[in-house]
């Protein structure tokens, strides 16, 4: 039966992420900032483009001397020129005239258009056009893409390959950003072994240092796996002691129940390191949150149950790592969906379950519920979105309309 003293996740989610602040911010080279995110808006210094220039390989032309321009009857213009995207010399197209011109090439001073060589009989020292283009054709102006002082990136986002593009063409070297999060992982228990073997009574393999790094590095962090350490007191307190020098944030995995075993939460609750909160979440319904450490490093227990433990990344950890990132918004994507299975949850907890998304035909998403519960490990291999059941619904009708966080394992 859940009890009243339940901490909806919402008032979780608000006090926690209130008390992590974002990285400093550090000023690094453009291809270096890859897959951090702004920490202020970037402008541009200049136009894009700089300069008016030709779009196409072609003849540079005046439209008066164009007009008409047929197959039947083409226009006759003498090139008195080549024009390069390395040229910049200033040059002019005078009447009757016309220049060959490269892709890139600065546009010739009296030029309206571009012809494309396709509609030409590719003449060297004149050139027969065989049709004529609009104004403008062909050609890129100045300021067209970006004005001067137009907000190129804007801070909170991710700086991703196209973005790179457009700030080195904008004239930008060098960004403001934050840096990715260092974050450890580290799983604790007696009963862990390494793995490459299969659990056996009185052993059971460390799932959960490997899962959740890779969970990390997903979600954009620097993940170190620190791997498994023994319930053991100083050796806990030793661990984490080593590992704030080296880290913004640091996951502990196991011991954060109520059982006689459950060290973590009787070590680090003891002494207020940690404090440990009973959610009106399923699966994950109690998780830590604390600093360590001189340092005020932001610690994050989670449970020791791999699939339980993924869950939990996704409705703490991952916001942490994105506050500490400085990015906006810190919560996945959310859509509505028509749910095709009947579904009951429990009573009073906010469940989260592994769901398999579509697009429907015409608009809109349908989601089929995946292995939940203890099997929610199953679930989430083959999952791309989170099914969320809110306190209040203990069954889902096939048919109703369900929220869905979508998970983006892209990276």
């Amino acid at each position: 039966m859940v009890t009243a003293t339940l901490t909806p996740l919402a008032d979780f989610l608000q006090q926690v992420l209130a008390a992590i602040r974002p990285l400093p911010p550090l000023d690094l080279e453009l291809t270096q900032a890859y897959g951090n995110v702004f920490a202020e808006d970037v402008v541009a210094p200049g136009p894009l483009p700089a300069f008016d220039h030709a779009a196409i390989d072609g003849y540079a032309v005046r439209l008066d001397d164009v007009v008409g321009a047929r197959e039947d009857r083409p226009v006759r213009l003498n090139v008195v020129g080549d024009v390069g995207a390395a040229s910049w010399r200033p040059v002019r197209v005078s009447s009757g005239s016309c220049l060959s011109v490269a892709a890139g090439a600065p546009m010739p001073a009296a030029a309206d258009a571009v012809v494309p060589t396709s509609w030409t009989d590719e003449g060297m020292a004149s050139v027969e056009i065989y049709a004529s283009p609009k104004r403008g054709h062909g050609v890129r102006r100045a300021g067209e893409e970006l004005a001067a002082g137009a907000v190129v990136a804007q801070a909170g986002t991710q700086v991703a390959a196209p973005m790179v593009a457009l700030l080195a063409a904008a004239g930008v070297a060098h960004v403001v950003v934050r840096p990715c999060p260092r974050v450890v992982v580290v799983s604790t228990g007696d009963e862990l072994v390494e793995t490459g073997r299969m659990s056996a009574p009185g052993q059971v393999v460390d799932v959960n240092s490997h899962a959740l790094t890779a969970a990390a590095v997903e979600a954009g962090a620097l993940a170190y796996r620190i791997g498994i350490c023994d319930d053991d007191p100083e050796g806990l307190r030793a661990v984490l002691e080593d590992q704030t020098l080296r880290s913004d944030l640091i996951v502990m995995t196991g011991g954060t129940g109520h059982g006689p075993g459950d060290m973590v939460r009787r070590i680090f609750g003891r002494d207020g390191t940690v404090g440990f909160t009973d959610l009106s979440v399923y699966p994950c319904s109690s998780l830590g949150f604390g600093t360590v450490g001189v340092e005020e490093v932001p610690i994050v227990c989670l449970p020791g149950d791999p699939g339980t433990a993924l869950i939990g990344f996704e409705v703490l950890v991952r916001p942490v790592i994105q506050r500490l990132a400085g990015a906006e918004p810190v919560f996945r994507p959310s859509i509505k969906a028509h749910l095709l299975e009947t579904l009951s949850s429990p009573a009073g907890l906010r469940e989260f379950r592994p769901a398999l998304v579509s697009e429907r035909r015409g608009g809109g998403y349908t989601v089929q519920p995946l292995a939940g519960g203890p099997y929610t490990l199953s679930g989430l291999a083959d999952a791309n979105g989170l099914l969320v059941l809110g306190e209040r619904v203990s069954t889902a009708a096939a048919g109703s309309t369900v929220d869905v966080l979508l998970i983006d394992r892209r990276r």
